[in-house]
């Protein structure tokens, strides 16, 4: 699966402190520890970017791409700073992103035309964000079609169904996987990506990791191309890289249903069972879900 590092977003107090004093060297480490990780994108995520955004976006990805040659994925909210963003780019990016709402088609998807970027579409409509699988593919498809009316051809365009934290509503974790099924039959050559971490957003932290890994396993087998994720979970890129297959197996025993012995396995195997029942929908969300 391809992964877009997350780790360089303004919401961090770290990096945005960083962005603030020009501290390029916070930057860069950051940049070359995702690098060195493995990931195949780099996410600058720079939020609304409302004061100076083009010095902000014009430092940001100057600093990054002095540190990396990888690709970068622009995300934020003004279009300023994705149209300067997108122009200093060395290697194709991707803008991440835009929706069917009627002020980001106006003003974020031409720039996708205008720098041959790929582009990250997602579901949201200015009527709010679907809620189900059926609902997703509606709202995609009009969007998509206004998409190919500009000019950028389904292989450029990356969907994102959007996910909701899990214990917001449990129910969307499954509606997700069903969404991404459907979507090569619906609307080909398109790929797919969205954040991981949105999943557990409002969990425990040290619960995190396992719901966006055990998720990220299942969103594979249903065809996933690619996360947005925490590239220094070291566990979560083990798995990316098929370093841990027997864990991968017992997820994909739940989603197919299969008995499990789980006395028979180490603890660890048991959480990621656990987990994976909950997000199948079989068990109940609760903080404590790994405890029963």
């Amino acid at each position: 699966m391809i992964i877009i590092g997350e780790n360089i977003h303004i919401i961090s107090k770290a990096v945005s402190g960083a962005i603030k004093s020009r501290d390029a060297q916070a930057i860069q480490e950051l940049a070359m520890a995702q690098s060195q990780a493995g990931v195949h994108y780099i996410d600058l995520n720079l939020g609304p970017a409302t004061k100076d955004p083009i010095a902000m976006t014009e430092w940001l990805v100057k600093t990054v791409q002095a540190a990396v040659d990888l690709p970068l994925s622009i995300d934020t909210l003004s279009p300023v700073a994705m149209d300067v963003g997108l122009k200093m780019c060395k290697r194709r990016p991707l803008l991440n992103s835009i929706s069917g709402k009627a002020d980001s088609k106006e003003h974020m998807l031409p720039l996708a035309k205008k720098y041959s970027a790929e582009v990250v579409v997602s579901v949201l409509t200015d009527k709010g964000c679907p809620m189900d699988a059926a609902s997703r593919a509606e709202s995609i498809m009009e969007t998509v079609a206004h998409a190919n009316s500009l000019g950028i051809p389904n292989e450029d365009i990356w969907v994102d169904p959007i996910l909701l934290p899990v214990n917001a509503d449990q129910s969307q974790a499954k509606e997700v996987m069903e969404f991404i099924k459907i979507l090569p039959d619906i609307l080909p050559g398109v790929k797919s990506t969205l954040g991981l971490s949105n999943l557990s957003n409002g969990t425990p932290p040290q619960l995190r990791g396992m719901l966006n890994r055990t998720y990220m396993i299942m969103l594979g087998r249903c065809g996933m191309y690619s996360v947005i994720a925490d590239a220094l979970d070291r566990q979560l890129m083990a798995i990316n890289r098929g370093e841990m297959p027997e864990i991968v197996k017992l997820v994909y025993q739940v989603m197919d249903g299969e008995s499990i012995d789980m006395a028979s396995l180490p603890a660890d195997a048991r959480d990621y069972v656990k987990t994976a029942r909950v997000l199948k929908g079989e068990t109940l969300y609760s903080h404590s879900w790994l405890e029963d």
